[in-house]
């Protein structure tokens, strides 16, 4: 798999900003407001409710990459299981295709101090990503906020790859309170779900 495909997978995936990501040098060392610090958190979050099957329904992110290719992204789903790792929350299996093959990403979501928040370690220095869980019934949706060198992506979850007009509201009134605009709000197919991958086809980030 070259670079730039797989690039465009973890792109389409995260919806991140992957530009940039090398610092220009020494920083004067000032601490700013963590801009996820401000996202409330769903209340009694319960994380054995949110485990299960999940289908990606939209991405918001200014990530110029999954701008210019967002007709590319495909049906995906998420399956979230609990770990048997002390400080792994999560074990996440992300279902997608690229170039017409079924790929499936490996990753661990790791415990925090803060119930409902969640960290995916990154490879490298600053690359870790915060995670939370800002609102959910558990059982038709869950909007979920990713954080990447200050950077905030919204992303909404359904248990059904078709969801109530009420909810898609809710999705972009939270996206619209991260200074996001529409336009960067991307719909994923709800067609075309793989349901496994072969094992040459596992990616484990």
């Amino acid at each position: 798999m070259d670079r730039l495909r797989l690039c465009f997978l973890l792109a389409a995936l995260h919806g991140l900003h992957l530009s940039g990501v090398h610092s220009a040098g020494p920083r004067k060392n000032t601490i700013k407001e963590n801009p996820i610090d401000k996202i409330p958190i769903q209340k009694n979050f319960n994380l054995d409710q949110l485990t299960g099957k999940w289908f990606l329904i939209g991405v918001a992110s200014k990530c110029e990459y999954l701008r210019e290719n967002n007709f590319r992204v495909e049906g995906t789903s998420v399956v979230l299981s609990r770990s048997s790792t002390q400080k792994i929350a999560l074990d996440v299996s992300t279902l997608r295709k690229l170039d017409l093959q079924c790929w499936d990403i490996r990753q661990e979501y790791c415990s925090t101090k803060t119930n409902g928040r969640l960290l995916l370690k990154g490879r490298g220095s600053g690359n870790d990503v915060d995670i939370v869980v800002g609102e959910t019934d558990y059982q038709s949706y869950a909007i979920l906020y990713y954080q990447q060198r200050r950077k905030i992506t919204v992303k909404l979850y359904g248990r059904s790859s078709d969801i109530p007009d009420n909810i898609i509201d809710k999705f972009q009134e939270a996206v619209l309170k991260q200074n996001i605009g529409e336009d960067f709000i991307y719909y994923f197919p709800k067609y075309g779900f793989c349901e496994s991958a072969d094992e040459f086809h596992i990616l484990r980030e």
